[in-house]
């Protein structure tokens, strides 16, 4: 079983990373991008027989080490 975790900054926090993505695009001729932001993938590859706990695992995961909950969102896709 494959699970992906996407992590992204909160709306609230700003992105430098994202801004300076914007600013690139536009000095390589790319017009009209309002805004970047950049997140992380992260996949994980699970035993087929995770348990019926899956998802709850997956998000303490996220919530511990994954992602920092002040600052970040999490989505788990199964």
């Amino acid at each position: 079983m494959k699970a992906t975790v996407l992590v992204r900054l909160k709306s609230e926090v700003l992105d430098p990373q994202g801004d300076a993505v914007r600013r690139a695009l536009g000095k390589l001729g790319f017009e009209g991008v309002k805004g970047v932001r950049v997140g992380k993938l992260i996949e994980i590859d699970l035993d087929d027989a995770a348990g019926p706990d899956v998802k709850a695992r997956l998000e303490k995961m996220a919530d511990e080490m994954l992602a920092n909950p002040v600052i970040e969102d999490f989505e788990i896709k199964l």
